[in-house]
């Protein structure tokens, strides 16, 4: 399952005021209301856009259970960036039920992709493998 990006790009630098939001040193606002803007042309309703401490979260609107994303820069590389989708397994317990994650989330991932890729603003782009990924 496709969970986490990597990338580089210019084009989102990081706003003046937002080492004041979340950790020094850590931005992602630029990217994810980017995000935010392209993902309803690919079927997804953004809630909202919010500060973390390793980022920031773009949640999306799902009745199923909930799905967001997680954006930051890659301090360990140059105009560096990861994205995340939450969740990251194919199933999660709710209620007792299990219920399976795998389709909407490979929707989420393949809509990221387009719109970051469809925008020209990026270059480098990988899927980080499963095992990489959690690690």
């Amino acid at each position: 399952m496709r969970t986490q990006i990597q990338f580089q790009s210019t084009s989102f630098p990081p706003y003046e005021s937002e080492d004041e939001q979340i950790n020094p040193g850590v931005f992602g606002k630029r990217l994810a209301d980017f995000l935010a803007e392209n993902l309803p042309a690919q079927g997804f309703k953004v809630r909202c856009v919010g500060a973390e401490d390793w980022g920031w979260m773009v949640e999306l609107e799902n009745e199923t259970f909930p799905l967001w994303i997680g954006c930051a820069n890659d301090e360990g590389v140059e105009n560096g960036f990861q994205c995340f989708i939450e969740p990251s397994k194919p199933f999660i317990r709710k209620w007792f039920k299990k219920i399976d994650t795998s389709s909407t989330v490979e929707r989420l991932a393949a809509a990221i992709e387009s719109v970051l890729l469809g925008s020209g603003k990026v270059s480098q782009l990988r899927w980080l493998p499963e095992n990489e990924a959690d690690a």
